[in-house]
């Protein structure tokens, strides 16, 4: 091709060719090459030439960066643009949830496209292309907005380019852009008609009708509905009737009216939409006479009959219809009138519900009609509603003229009213029935064809017919009917009323028995008046004929009529019936035809000159519609006047000139302005008036000063453009009918008219208010005689005019505030005014106005008018730079303007945060709009400011002190526009021009800045402020390009660069220049220049970052360190990089650059120290940002809040930092509701404060108060926030902490308080249940986590009920970009420095030093749970594995445990729900360890679940115990402890293990534990198992009976000859473990998954339930499943799972099991009659008891109710007689080795006994001297003691030892396995000593300084004397026992 061409792309193309483009629809190419229909783009690529649509372009810029242009309207241009940037954006709003703006959207981009195809049709009018405009600029303004896009200014629907008009200007089109521009744009309309320039046109409304249906069931005839709309309080008519005629059935007679019954009622003003208006509804039928009456008149006759009436209040309308051309129904019930005499007046009755006078129809039929409201011209509601139109729409007018009266607007109607007749009855016994019929006939006597009209909608007609009134013989009819009588027939033509009896007879005859008539002229020109008219009825019958009308036109037709001919003939053709009258009224609306006879007689001033002088003094008279209607010939009337006389006429002349000229003022004739206009021009021909117009001006002016009543002389003043006019335009015609003659004369007279002129201005006027009006007026009229003046003089000679006139104004001072306002509009017009456009006219006018302007600048008066002076001042001098130099004008501005300019912003600027607005503002505009203006006219200046007009500027000063404060001035004044937001965000526009405005200014005024103020002239303020404002600028939001579209910002690149580095070259130059003087900035500009560094522009960084450097050489030289520095650095980059500034590029460069300067220095240690110290807080609060995004969860927050809290407290030692951030922190976990670590952390701040009275200032949320009361309301905080997390025994270390304080200052009320409130801590500790948490290990591995997270482990403490898989999928949502790692494994190097984010979860079990809590055994479970699960620091998980090969025979000779003990930095719970883990410790636990642990947890489960059936703590559900039972015992027989036996008893096994002998003797031991605590627990069951359950306890019994015999004989115990599995337990418990093991599966099944499941569960093992939670023999992961399956926390200590689940297995509620597990109270020991007390061995017995309930209050309180007491020991003894000595004839030896009740006063053992796991229990005092200390467990064997039977009535008192007998034969002091943990007997109490000590939190409410307590239930435990309830339930049980053996 020929040359560039541009396509756009019709569709999408993707082509899997290499050359081709990738190109979207809508996208343009330029075509550089064409060939086989193919087009290739030279270094892009190909595509086929289908794929677009040539359009022509022209191409600017050529080369490599040219632009191209289509040749099309731009505004279709922009919406093509805007459309795809929209497209982008919509698509992100259904991603985002808006729904409602998607959908929205997706329906305007729809239009959009709609109207751009439209528009590039081109098939369009010129309004219409118009109109398309505007909807297309709305759309798009609309879509920007609600899409947070840049605002787009515009002019004429197009967009502006910035650099083609003043600041002002754009400003102004921004403000009317966002359609906020309504108070600037009522205040011109103000000024506007203030100074005359034209007056606001008032707009018409026009109601909409559309009769739908009309339903009636009782007419049956057809009917005509006439609607009109009436004004109930003038109790009158106010429009034409709009007929619509029916059929019978309710439809259109016309069928091709059908959906087209519509009207519109037009020119309704808004002062008649506030009138009391209604729309009524006649009904008139056509039928017969009576409707009921067939009798009544023959059918053929049709008569119009009165039917029924229906009214709507507009009101209603109003209130229905809320917006404009909104379209509503309504429906209009019809009701009928009683009294056909009423019948005129039956609207006014239902209007006021005189409902006697009307019936209510019997249905709710009626009118169903809709309504619209429309507003604006006719015309242009045509061309919107070309539909409505085109329903053949009814137009109904408005009686009488319009508000405004159109020049165009022909119109000659006669309204005529048939109002009442009176007629005699005629000789009849009844009234007549009379009919009126109307006929409009010419002087010939023809009738005018179809000149009345019933009502718009039906055509006109030639005669009408009234409806007639049943025997009436006064009728009363108020029809109203309309003539449209041809202006060229009026004259001479009149109306005929003829009077009809309607007979009711056979025939229906209609007899014709009167007539009347009127002419519709008078005689002296004037139609019919607008009035009531009464005429003569004139007698006559059916025979007589009209043939000849001049019979009857020369009788008489009125009243007047008759006295004005007096002399009447006797022999009168028709004889007057002189009791009878008839009435009609009628309005005239003719623009053609007058009733005024005066204007008839100025008209017709020739026929009497004699009257002139009184005709035009009564000219003032005539209404002003007359006088437009004739408006060219009463013009030309008053000339004529003038020509013929005038020294006679002149005066007069004028005055009623002056009156007409006014009169087109008014609103209502503005539109005859052009009409006058056009007189002027075309038809005016007094070529001799201007003089007599001059001469009598003058007069009037030179009067001012003298008269009182200046009424005349303002109205000539207001008049004087159309004079000025007149003037012109007849010294025009009169120089060129005499070439130009008596010029100089005329140039004298407007010489003198003008001195006149000033000298009205000139005089004082604060004396006399008429005098200020007539000011006013003359200023107001003065600018619009400009254009006249030009027509006749040089633009010199009218400026110079102008000038002495408005010179000769006083100044502000002398004149009042209201002529200030008109002298400054008239200054406003004149700038306005064309005149001020020529150069030559502004250099002459530009002084005076910018004096005036200065004067009220300085005086702050009128600020609004004044800005809109300067801005049409800028706007012109824009316009004219564009073609010539205006640098005189612009100098003559800055000399007068800038100084007072800033002045008057700083001012505005500043009131602007004060309530109060300044008083010299007249309107008291929003603030915001005056800074506006202004800012914009002083940018306008700057900008227009040349590098000359700044010289001249800097080098007038005569002062440096005058400098100074300019540049303070103009700096503190930028710094304002960055600071305040004077621009709203989406001026974009604006905010970059002005942006580009400062940097030039700045780069021209820094110099000075330099040059003036520099080495010893050196002024710390005027650089203070240059460098606040260069931050502040470098800063704005509006230059931050990286958050701007790409497109956007190559846009902004390309007009103005990067202004954010053209200003950071700037600042570093004048740093630089500062020299010696830099450390006055140090360290205060290092916050603001580290903000300028976080900008993230990486050429404003380099620039800025070695300033830092500087500053650390020059702090380092004057101080010797850089402290200073280094903490102002830190305290800035904290609060910086929080709000989201700065970035890793940031940290990157900053460290690289000051350790590339720093390498020189000799302070380069301390330097590279700081440089990394600061490196790391930025990687830190990065994190922490990046954490505290509002999406993020709330484990990241904590987690970055804690890392950054201990960097601040370890590395940088800010304290006030570390304060902040521990409260930041505790905001989190009270927000994530983890009361307990607020808690943790609050006390972290607590440690820091003393108990001292050292004030404090207020800080944070704290107000000034002493330490001590800071640390008291911090404890109470933390105090409250334990409570709500339950850690009650944390709290109770603080109670006693306040309580000392208390106490020692004597505060006994608060120390109360406080005591109550430990004790209310206690009471919640025993009675309220805690949910114990699980423990989950975390691995957070790849460089992708955050710096705090990366490569570390860590525990967390999860929530309530949470289980692993809750919190794996918890943690995965937290990082969703994280991979789950499937095995537990430790990852190498490649997963760690990958860029990927690897997460490794899996459960862990709490390590407690449980030792800590004091006799051990006593504590109840709920005390002892507590510090199992906190402050805690170890956790510990295993891995099972064979070690060597595996053993066929026995696995478990070869099962080992790995288990690995992570320890914490901190202990759990703390500051946060995590810890990190600090190292890690491994150990291998034997097979033969192993067992121990396995055994010991099952027994340790046995007696806590026993203990609790002892206590009825199941409420009689004996499942769970069955189970435990069951699984115990039959994994017992089936190989369970059996195949411990063979596996470590072995002969072989003990001799190749020798130093395994103590382990293997304690297991021995544990076994025979085990079967004894079976013994107990199956006496238990019996007592409470279900008799249909017996059978099982039977098997139980016989199978302990087996187990027992087998473990005494020390054989493996194999009934059947082999080992049998038990498939139900095995099935079972593989259904427990099944699909548990989520990430740790791999590393568990090893390389046999089968043997993995047979390690976990064991193959002599024949129940679930012997494993426990904290079993080696099961992985954590399973063991936290299993658990998890029950719903129920672990009790990893109680191996009491799988008893759980059990119960959920049999249908049991676990929940509700819990429940009573915790709540229930224990009851008195049950006892039975087959129990016995043992006789002897009772106090050898070397059994322990087991331990009570966990949750009992008696064993807490460690009362005497033993936890294997009477009932329990009973049990055993009776177990061993009766049922095995009843059913075994030879049972072997039966270990009889009972337990007795303990009297209370025995329950403290002694200190040795401590060491045990479980509680000896203490016979007597001789036997404790013989008991080894050391060894934790007794036990006899079996075989050692005889049977013995008990004696009856033997019981062992508390003080005997008579039975006693000495130490056990054999015992074995364990060997503790890394399993087990010897315990220490600590000291009381049982709560950690402070724990509050070791870990840290924030107040959620404050609690009262002095707390009052409130009264308090006080709970009475039912154990309150222990010693006493002991000793009761002692000797209680005792005597139970004892009777029942008796």
């Amino acid at each position: 091709s020929n040359g560039p061409t541009e396509e756009k792309l019709i569709c999408n193309f993707r082509s899997p060719i290499c050359q081709a483009l990738v190109l979207e629809i809508g996208e343009t190419v330029q075509i550089l090459e064409k060939s086989e229909g193919k087009i290739s783009l030279v270094s892009y690529g190909i595509f086929p030439v289908s794929y677009v649509h040539l359009k022509k372009s022209t191409v600017t810029n050529r080369g490599l960066c040219e632009t191209v242009v289509p040749l099309e309207d731009p505004i279709i241009t922009e919406t093509t643009s805007t459309l795809q940037e929209w497209g982008v954006l919509w698509k992100q709003l259904y991603v985002k949830h808006k729904v409602d703006l998607f959908h929205k959207l997706r329906h305007v981009m729809n239009e959009l496209i709609d109207l751009r195809r439209q528009l590039i049709q081109g098939h369009l009018a010129q309004d219409q292309t118009r109109e398309i405009k505007r909807h297309i600029t709305v759309r798009l303004d609309w879509g920007n907005e609600h899409l947070g896009l840049d605002l787009v200014p515009r002019k004429e629907f197009e967009m502006v380019d910035p650099d083609q008009i003043s600041l002002s200007e754009l400003y102004k089109l921004h403000v009317s852009s966002r359609h906020c521009g309504q108070q600037s744009t009522n205040q011109g309309d103000s000024i506007r008609q203030r100074h005359g320039d034209g007056c606001r046109v008032p707009v018409s409304h026009h109601l909409f009708i559309n009769l739908k249906s009309f339903t009636y069931n009782s007419i049956s005839e057809d009917a005509d509905v006439f609607f009109s709309l009436y004004d109930s309080r003038e109790a009158k008519q106010i429009s034409e009737k709009f007929m619509v005629k029916l059929n019978k059935n309710g439809g259109p007679k016309n069928p091709e009216k059908v959906d087209r019954l519509c009207a519109l009622f037009t020119d309704l003003s808004s002062k008649d939409l506030k009138r009391d208006l209604y729309i009524v509804a006649h009904v008139i039928r056509t039928g017969r006479m009576l409707l009921n009456d067939s009798k009544k008149g023959p059918p053929h006759v049709q008569y119009r009959r009165p039917y029924g009436c229906a009214v709507l209040a507009m009101s209603d309308v109003f209130h229905t219809i809320t917006d404009l051309k909104e379209e509503k129904d309504f429906v209009l019930k019809v009701y009928t009138c009683n009294n056909e005499n009423e019948w005129y007046q039956v609207h006014e009755n239902i209007i006021r519900k005189s409902n006697t006078k009307y019936s209510a129809p019997s249905t709710n039929y009626g009118l169903i009609i809709s309504l619209q409201l429309l507003r604006g011209e006719l015309e242009q509601i045509r061309r919107e509603n070309q539909a409505v139109f085109n329903r053949a729409l009814a137009l109904t007018r408005k009686l009488g003229f319009p508000d405004v009266i159109l020049p165009g607007d022909t119109r000659n109607d006669l309204y005529l009213t048939l109002e009442r007749g009176e007629f005699e009855r005629g000789g009849k016994s009844v009234q007549k029935n009379i009919e009126v019929t109307l006929y409009v006939l010419y002087a010939d006597g023809d009738t005018l064809k179809d000149c009345i009209s019933l009502g718009s909608g039906e055509p006109n007609t030639s005669e009408y017919r009234s409806f007639v009134l049943y025997h009436n013989n006064s009728p009363r009819w108020s029809e109203m009917v309309k003539l449209p009588i041809p202006i060229d027939r009026f004259r001479g033509s009149h109306l005929r009323f003829e009077f009809r009896h309607c007979s009711t007879k056979d025939k229906g005859e209609k007899k014709l028995f009167g007539f009347a008539f009127t002419p519709l002229m008078r005689e002296d020109g004037t139609t019919l008046s607008d009035e009531s008219h009464e005429l003569y009825v004139y007698k006559c019958d059916e025979n007589a004929t009209f043939s000849n009308q001049g019979l009857y036109l020369s009788l008489p037709c009125c009243k007047e009529d008759f006295n004005s001919c007096p002399n009447l003939p006797a022999n009168l053709p028709f004889q007057r019936s002189p009791k009878e009258t008839f009435w009609v009224s009628t309005i005239l609306c003719s623009t053609k035809l007058t009733q005024n006879v005066d204007l008839l007689a100025l008209l017709n001033w020739k026929a009497h000159p004699d009257r002139v002088l009184d005709i035009l003094g009564r000219l003032r008279q005539i209404s002003g519609e007359e006088i437009v209607k004739f408006l060219r010939d009463v013009l030309d009337t008053l000339f004529c006047l003038l020509d013929d006389n005038t020294d006679k006429y002149g005066p007069l002349v004028f005055q009623s000139l002056v009156f007409i000229i006014n009169l087109l003022r008014d609103s209502r004739f503005y539109h005859f302005r052009p009409v006058m206009d056009s007189y002027i021009q075309n038809h005016f021909a007094g070529a001799l008036a201007y003089k007599e117009l001059v001469r009598c001006l003058k007069w009037y002016m030179d009067r001012s000063a003298e008269v009182v009543r200046q009424d005349h002389i303002q109205e000539a003043m207001r008049a004087l453009e159309y004079l000025f006019k007149f003037i012109v335009q007849s010294r025009i015609l009169y120089s060129r009918a005499t070439c130009g003659m008596e010029e100089e004369q005329f140039r004298a007279s407007i010489q003198e008219l003008f001195q006149s002129i000033r000298f009205v201005l000139s005089l004082d006027s604060r004396s006399s208010e008429n005098l200020v009006f007539t000011q006013a007026a003359l200023l107001n009229s003065f600018p619009d005689i400009f254009d006249e003046l030009l027509q006749m003089f040089t633009v010199q000679e009218v400026a110079e005019y102008v000038r002495g006139t408005l010179g000769s104004m006083p100044s502000t001072v002398d004149i009042g505030q209201s002529m200030d306002v008109v002298k400054l509009q008239s200054i406003a017009r004149t700038v306005e005014s064309r005149l001020f456009f020529f150069p030559e006219s502004r250099s002459i006018l530009l002084p005076v106005v910018l004096h005036h302007i200065h004067l009220h600048l300085r005086q702050q008066r009128e600020l609004l008018i004044c800005s809109g002076i300067l801005g049409s001042i800028f706007s012109i001098i824009k316009t004219s730079s564009m073609e010539s130099s205006v640098q005189e004008e612009v100098e003559m501005m800055v000399e007068s303007l800038l100084d007072v300019l800033l002045q008057t912003l700083l001012s505005i600027m500043s009131k602007s945060h004060s309530v109060e607005t300044s008083r010299g503002q007249r309107c008291p505009q929003c603030t915001a709009e005056i800074t506006g203006e202004y800012v914009s006219c002083l940018l306008s200046l700057l900008r227009q400011m040349t590098e000359i007009h700044f010289h001249h500027l800097l080098n007038n000063f005569h002062s440096k002190e005058e400098l100074k404060e300019f540049l303070l001035k103009i700096f503190c004044v930028f710094r304002n526009l960055m600071k305040l937001t004077i621009f709203p965000r989406d001026w974009s526009v604006m905010r970059l021009l002005t942006s580009h405005i400062i940097v030039v200014t700045t780069q021209f005024l820094s110099p000075a800045l330099h040059k003036n103020f520099s080495d010893a002239d050196f002024d710390f303020k005027v650089w203070n402020s240059f460098f606040s404002l260069t931050v502040l600028y470098i800063n704005q939001p509006s230059l931050q390009l990286e958050s701007l579209g790409p497109a956007k910002r190559k846009k902004v690149l390309d007009k103005y660069g990067d202004m954010r580095v053209m200003m950071a070259y700037e600042l570093f130059s004048m740093w630089q220049k500062l020299g010696d003087n830099k450390p006055h900035f140090i360290p205060g500009m290092m916050g603001p220049f580290l903000g300028v560094t976080l900008v993230p522009q990486t050429e404003v960084r380099n620039i800025m970052i070695p300033i830092f450097h500087d500053m650390m050489d020059w702090e380092q030289r004057k101080n010797g360190n850089f402290k200073q520095v280094e903490a102002e650095l830190m305290d800035k980059l904290d609060s910086m990089v929080s709000d989201g500034k700065g970035d890793d590029n940031h940290r990157e460069l900053f460290s690289l650059f000051l350790l590339e300067k720093i390498e020189q220095e000799t302070w380069r240690e301390t330097g590279i120290s700081f440089v990394t110290s600061v490196t790391r807080l930025v990687e830190r609060i990065l994190d922490y940002r990046d954490c505290m995004k509002g999406d993020e969860m709330e484990n990241k927050k904590i987690g970055g809040s804690v890392n950054l809290m201990n960097f601040y407290k370890s590395e940088v030692n800010k304290e006030d930092m570390y304060i902040r951030y521990i409260h930041k922190l505790c905001d989190l976990h009270l927000q994530a509701e983890d009361f307990t670590e607020a808690a943790f952390t609050l006390l972290l701040y607590w440690e820091l404060l003393q108990w001292e009275d050292r004030p404090l200032r207020d800080f944070l949320h704290y107000p000034c108060q002493s330490e001590w009361q800071r640390k008291e309301n911090l404890s109470r905080k933390i105090l409250h926030y334990f409570n709500k997390g339950k850690c009650w025994e944390y709290g109770i270390s603080l109670c006693r902490e306040l309580a000392f304080q208390y106490e020692t200052l004597y505060d006994y009320q608060s120390l109360s308080w406080i005591r109550k409130m430990e004790a209310a801590y206690y009471d919640n500790i025993i009675e309220q249940q805690r949910i114990e948490p699980e423990f989950f290990r975390m691995g957070f591995y790849g460089r992708k986590f955050p710096f705090f997270l990366r490569n570390k482990e860590f525990v967390c403490r999860g929530y309530d009920y949470e289980r692993l898989e809750d919190f794996q999928q918890r943690m995965l949502g937290e990082f969703p970009q994280a991979i789950a790692m499937q095995h537990p494994n430790i990852p190498d190097d490649t997963i760690l420095q990958s860029d990927a984010q690897y997460l490794q979860i899996y459960a862990v079990t709490p390590v407690s030093d449980i030792s800590d809590v004091p006799q051990l055994e006593r504590v109840p479970e709920r005390i002892k749970s507590f510090y199992r699960i906190n402050n805690v620091s170890r956790f510990h998980y295993d891995r099972p594995f064979h070690k060597g090969p595996k053993d066929r025979e026995n696995e478990f000779r070869s099962l080992w445990i790995e288990r690995t003990t992570l320890i914490l930095l901190r202990p759990l719970p703390g500051i946060s729900r995590w810890a990190e883990v600090e190292r890690r410790e491994v150990v291998e636990v034997s097979p033969l360890e192993n067992a121990i642990y396995v055994v010991e947890n099952k027994t340790q489960e046995l007696r806590t679940l026993i203990s609790q059936y002892q206590h009825r703590q199941h409420h009689g559900n004996i499942n769970p115990l069955s189970m435990c039972l069951n699984g115990v015992i039959d994994a017992a027989v089936n190989g369970g402890i059996a195949r411990y036996q063979e596996a470590f008893f072995d002969k072989d096994y003990i001799s190749s293990h020798p130093e395994d002998t103590e382990r293997i003797s304690h297991l021995k031991d544990l076994m025979q534990e085990q079967v004894h605590i079976l013994g107990v627990g199956l006496a238990v069951h019996e007592k409470l198992v279900h008799p249909e359950m017996r059978p099982l306890h039977k098997k139980l019994v016989d199978q302990f009976h087996m187990m027992r015999t087998g473990l005494h004989h020390g054989l493996p115990l194999n009934l059947q000859g082999s080992i049998r599995h038990s498939s139900s337990s095995l099935s079972s418990h593989t259904s427990s473990e099944a699909g548990n093991l989520v990430i740790m599966t791999d590393g568990l099944m090893g390389e046999h998954p089968e043997e993995a499941l047979h390690m976990q569960v064991g193959k002599s093992f024949t129940c679930a339930s012997f494993f426990c939670p904290g079993s080696p023999s099961l992985p954590d992961k399973a063991k936290h499943n299993r658990e998890v399956m029950i719903l129920l926390p672990s009790h990893r200590e109680r191996a009491n799972n799988s008893m759980y689940y059990n119960m959920a297995e049999n249908g049991q509620n676990n929940h509700m099991q819990r429940a009573l597990l915790q709540q229930v109270s224990p009851c008195k020991p049950c006892t039975d009659v087959h129990m016995t007390l043992p006789e002897k061995d009772v106090c050898a017995s070397p059994l322990h008891p087991i331990p009570g309930s966990p949750t009992s209050p008696q064993s807490a309180l460690g009362g005497s109710n033993s936890t294997l007491s009477g009932s329990a020991s009973s049990g055993v003894s009776s177990l061993s007689e009766s049922n095995f000595g009843g059913q075994y004839p030879d049972p072997g030896p039966i270990r009889n080795d009972a337990l007795e009740p303990l009297p209370s006063h025995l329950w403290s053992p002694p200190d040795e006994y401590m060491a045990s796991p479980y509680m000896h229990i203490h016979y007597g005092g001789g036997e404790i001297d013989s008991m080894d200390p050391v060894r934790p467990f007794h036990y006899r064997s079996p075989a050692s003691h005889p049977h013995n039977h008990p004696h009856p009535h033997a019981h062992a008192h508390p003080g005997l030892d008579s039975h006693s007998h000495g130490p056990p034969t054999h015992h074995h002091a364990p060997t503790h396995g890394p399993h087990h943990i010897p315990y220490r007997r600590p000291q009381p109490p049982a709560v950690p000593p402070k724990p509050y000590l070791r870990e840290g939190c924030i107040p959620e409410e404050d609690l009262p300084p002095q707390p009052i307590p409130l009264p308090r239930r006080i709970f009475h435990s039912p154990h309150g004397h222990r010693e006493d309830q002991g000793k009761h339930a002692w000797e209680q049980c005792i005597s139970e026992e004892h009777e029942e053996t008796q």
